[in-house]
């Protein structure tokens, strides 16, 4: 299993159908679990999926309509029946705190996990761990809505080469990544910067300029696509996106993986999604998001 995947709980949009549950997705990321808008019976999807309470260390609500939110209450119960041993922080809107409040209440339970609160307020930098920078941009919606983006820190990539040149090998290598220099040699003599890895995860929205700064650069963008092209107006009118709209926005941020999601229980043909997305000029991987579905995170050539 890749240390860096997405897994799909759901994939409906207000309404589930016999085969999309409610939306719920879960961020594999170097040991870490961050689970996006658990809407109802995301705590089912999650033992159909093998994803644990244990697994979640971050969950991130973009806002507070029902089929993004309405399965914290019985995620967050799961992760203290299981005693969750680590701390788990949860991104919200800071304008739905009270919505919060009233699913992490919802009914009588016992408190033994750490739940850490952070509403989000503003667009910027949520997180900093060693692995990724979290970050959360205002998108158009209705109510109040976030999306959220990984971004990993940049590293070096060597050069076997250029090693081998310079008569570099074992734990010289090592010492010379750690030190910057070895023997007259410098670091950037013998590798090349290596961008970080990006993640981005844009929910309910029209088009916006957080929905670009969000997208920019993406190895990996899950975006809605709650419509297809011929019911634009539709999409304008509720605060969403067309399969047109989103693979438009892959395109034009250079995203290489597009996953699409969060589909309107009017159309009956997924297929129609992909076809409309390539039809506006996405050309890099793409997938029509299906529940339980798992998809890798890109790695870096």
């Amino acid at each position: 299993m890749s240390s860096r995947e997405f897994v799909v709980l759901g994939t409906a949009s207000q309404v589930p159908t016999r085969h999309r549950n409610h939306n719920g997705y879960l961020l594999r990321w170097d040991g870490e679990g961050l689970l996006f808008d658990p809407g109802e019976g995301t705590q089912r999807q999650m033992l159909r999926a093998g994803v644990a309470a244990h697994d979640l260390h971050r969950i991130c609500v973009t806002h507070f309509h029902g089929d993004h939110s309405l399965g914290l209450a019985g995620v967050i119960q799961r992760i203290n029946l299981d005693r969750v041993p680590h701390p788990v922080a949860a991104h919200y809107p800071a304008s739905g705190q009270h919505y919060f409040e009233r699913l992490r209440y919802a009914t009588a339970y016992r408190e033994t996990a750490r739940l850490v609160q952070e509403p989000v307020a503003e667009d910027g930098v949520l997180a900093e761990t060693p692995a990724y920078r979290l970050e959360a941009r205002r998108l158009s919606h209705p109510v109040e809505s976030f999306g959220y983006r990984l971004v990993e820190p940049d590293g070096r990539r060597m050069l076997p080469a250029a090693l081998r040149a310079h008569g570099i090998a074992g734990p010289d290598v090592g010492r010379l990544q750690r030190d910057g220099v070895l023997g007259g040699v410098t670091l950037d003599e013998v590798s090349e910067p290596r961008p970080g890895q990006r993640f981005a995860f844009v929910m309910d929205t029209r088009l916006c300029d957080g929905v670009f700064a969000l997208a920019d650069g993406c190895d990996l963008l899950v975006i809605e696509s709650t419509f297809l092209d011929q019911d634009v107006q539709l999409a304008e009118d509720h605060g969403h996106l067309t399969a047109g709209q989103a693979a438009t926005v892959a395109r034009e941020s250079g995203v290489r993986h597009l996953v699409l999601t969060h589909f309107s229980q009017r159309y009956t043909d997924p297929a129609e999604f992909e076809r409309q997305a390539r039809a506006a000029g996405f050309e890099g991987e793409l997938t029509v998001a299906a529940d339980l579905m798992r998809v890798p995170v890109p790695k870096r050539g």
